[in-house]
């Protein structure tokens, strides 16, 4: 029997080793997911289930939710049980606890009524508290949101510009062959090939600064996603489009602001609940009821009822005078509030107006003015240089310009994302 054990064996482990390799097979099969940051869309999204600060807001504004039925709702009635004669005088009974052995027992149900019209309001200030959550909810997430796509523009800017410049570096290097193909046939100085080497140690130490500023960008990104600050994130792919002029007009996105922003949504239910709650205070004027209903027990037979009826007498008139005023003071004070943050908001809006509509324009003549001109002058420079018409100091000059006109392009594009983000903050929603 020994001689057949080895095959028994051999057998297990090639199936064993066949299974291991299927299984590797297929977790390399399975496509490794991709990190988020290649488009704004992705981030947001991931931003939205993940941020704790949004989850909170959220969490609170279904808690003041929750209140809005029990603010509405009766109060829970009262049991009150009274055991009379317990010593059970007269009788050769001795003392005792229990109903049925003591002279009577009397129990009393006791309801609190508020007087009319309170519950109601209660539960409207309850209402308005709950809409004032969801606001601040909502302004917590137009904040969140401005903030990402603020810095995923950064994000891109650092990237791109990264990306221009190690393209003009490599220009400068075959700038600096050219010179020294030129110095080597004595046809230019020693002094143009340095000026060369200079140009890229220079472009060398901006692309580390833009490196450490991709940098910041991304750990701040990872923050705002409550990911760890040094997790990976793809390279940004493009930029969203700008809307157009006509979608950006002051007067319609203003009635938008009025209609949709987070903040005044939450300042008008502010005043809706001090309106409530001053009427409520009002009401306190007014007495509050306790219905009471007591059956009593005379040995084993309840032979009696009782009903009784209590309220509250509202004699500290000068104590609820001053309740009144404050309760005034403060919907007042809401008021004030919120036509200041109107004020404000509206403000900012023609500020983030004015500035976009300056960065499209500089975009624009930057890619169609400035680029091309720059590109023309750097061709025609280079030519001049290689037939010794023109010096070394005027082509550099020149390669300067493209990219001069190239970040300027770049930074009038970041500059319009950010009045974007912003003029969306404000409207609450996206254009």
């Amino acid at each position: 029997m020994k001689p057949h054990r080895y095959p028994i064996k051999l057998g297990k482990l090639h199936t064993f080793a066949l299974v291991l390799a299927l299984a590797s097979a297929s977790a390399l099969a399975e496509p490794a997911a991709a990190p988020p940051g290649a488009s704004l869309e992705s981030l947001l999204e991931l931003a939205r289930s993940q941020n704790p600060e949004f989850a909170a807001m959220r969490h609170e504004a279904e808690a003041a939710t929750e209140r809005i039925y029990p603010a509405g709702a009766l109060p829970d009635p009262t049991l009150r049980t009274e055991l009379r004669d317990i010593t059970n005088q007269g009788t050769d009974a001795g003392p005792n606890l229990l109903p049925g052995r003591i002279g009577s027992t009397k129990y009393t149900l006791i309801q609190p009524v508020p007087f009319w019209g309170k519950r109601d309001l209660k539960r409207e200030v309850a209402e308005a508290g709950a809409n004032q959550a969801k606001g601040l909810a909502e302004a917590t997430w137009a904040e969140l949101s401005a903030r990402i796509k603020t810095a995923y523009a950064q994000y891109y800017s650092a990237s791109r510009a990264e990306m221009l410049t190690r393209e003009n570096l490599g220009l400068t290097r075959n700038l600096e062959k050219i010179t020294l193909a030129r110095y080597a046939n004595g046809l230019v100085p020693q002094q143009d090939a340095i000026r060369a080497q200079v140009e890229q140690t220079g472009m060398r130490s901006e692309l580390v600064a833009l490196e450490t500023e991709r940098h910041h960008a991304m750990v701040k990104l990872n923050a705002l996603l409550q990911r760890p600050a040094m997790t990976h994130l793809a390279k940004p792919e493009r930029l969203r489009p700008i809307p157009a002029p006509a979608r950006l007009d002051f007067v319609a996105l203003e009635e938008r602001l009025r209609a949709r922003n987070p903040q005044l949504f939450a300042e008008s239910a502010r005043v809706a609940a001090a309106e409530k709650n001053r009427e409520l205070v009002n009401k306190n004027r007014y007495p509050d009821f306790n219905l009471g209903l007591s059956p009593i027990q005379t040995g084993s037979r309840f032979n009696e009822w009782e009903l009784m009826i209590e309220l509250n007498i509202p004699l500290q008139q000068e104590s609820r005078r001053s309740q009144e005023r404050e309760a005034q003071a403060m919907l007042a004070a809401a008021q004030s509030r919120k036509e200041a943050t109107q004020n404000q908001l509206l403000a900012e809006l023609a500020e983030n107006l004015s500035a976009l509509e300056a960065s499209r324009r500089v975009e624009t003549l930057a890619r169609d003015s400035l680029l091309p001109q720059a590109e023309l002058t750097f061709k025609s420079a280079l030519a001049g240089y290689e037939t010794g018409k023109v010096d070394f100091a005027t082509l550099l000059d020149a390669q300067r310009q493209i990219r001069k006109a190239r970040l300027d392009e770049l930074k009038a594009q970041t500059d319009a994302q950010l009045r974007l983000a912003d003029i969306e903050r404000l409207l609450g929603e996206d254009l």
